[in-house]
């Protein structure tokens, strides 16, 4: 299958966990979710367009960064002793809260959307944007280095594929354990090395109220993966670009 290979960086970036409020942490490469967005966003999408993606890369340091936090309470009047904001008959907290940055980031992905027509689209929402592109917050600007159509196709490997430039990657977790993967910096006495996380990818709207009174809320679709620095071993079967770079897409 076809896909659009594309290689960026940013200076600093936070892919927020969505579990974490008063230090707003980081993921160590963007979710499937987040790359999937902004997708859509690039493309002017409206609906969702099913597609895989692979995400690889590596940062070079992190940092906490100060930003500006309001809380509001619904129905909350305001009191000039509590709150430093007012909104109309209502009070808004200001406060300060720290948020985890990563520095120099360096990203591959490959994207490859289940509608094959939609290939070249895509590609030249990267090439020309409409608008700049960013990936984590608003701000989070993307300086794109390369962006390429490649040809997708699974092979058993003749010989084993290191990481590119020593990036690292979210690998599905059923792959891990087939040990079709070698991960590097293993530790003596653990199975798999790496963190593991459930990353969002899509989601479905479903609704808990009933027709008259609907109570609609998004139910994400999760992927095991691992994140860690992998060589494809030979004899086991990959996704490979035209380029011999290994993509690991879910």
């Amino acid at each position: 299958m076809k896909a659009i290979r594309v290689r960026l960086r940013q200076d600093m970036v936070n892919y927020k966990k969505p579990t974490s409020f008063q230090l707003k942490e980081t993921y160590p490469l963007p979710p499937f979710s987040t790359v999937i967005g902004m997708v859509h966003s690039l493309c002017g999408y409206t609906a969702y367009h099913p597609m895989q993606v692979s995400v690889q890369g590596k940062y070079f340091s992190k940092v906490n960064d100060l930003y500006t936090r309001y809380e509001f309470k619904n129905a909350m009047k305001y009191e000039s002793a509590r709150h430093q904001l007012q909104v109309g008959d209502y009070g808004v907290g200001q406060g300060v809260a720290t948020a985890e940055l990563l520095v120099d980031v360096e990203l591959m992905l490959h994207i490859a959307p289940e509608d094959q027509s939609l290939v070249e689209e895509i590609y030249v929402a990267f090439v020309q944007p409409k608008e700049y592109p960013s990936l984590g917050r608003r701000e989070d600007l993307a300086t794109i280095d390369e962006v390429k159509i490649v040809n997708l196709s699974q092979k058993e490997l003749e010989r084993q594929i290191p990481a590119y430039r020593d990036y690292y990657a979210y690998i599905p977790y059923g792959m891990v354990q087939k040990q079709s993967v070698n991960l590097t910096h293993k530790i003596q006495g653990l199975a798999h090395s790496g963190t593991r996380y459930k990353l969002t990818k899509n989601y479905e709207l479903v609704n808990h109220g009933s027709e008259k009174t609907p109570k609609t809320f998004r139910r994400w679709n999760k992927v095991d993966v691992i994140y860690g620095s992998a060589t494809a071993l030979a004899d086991e079967k990959f996704m490979v670009d035209e380029d011999n770079m290994v993509a690991f897409m879910v």
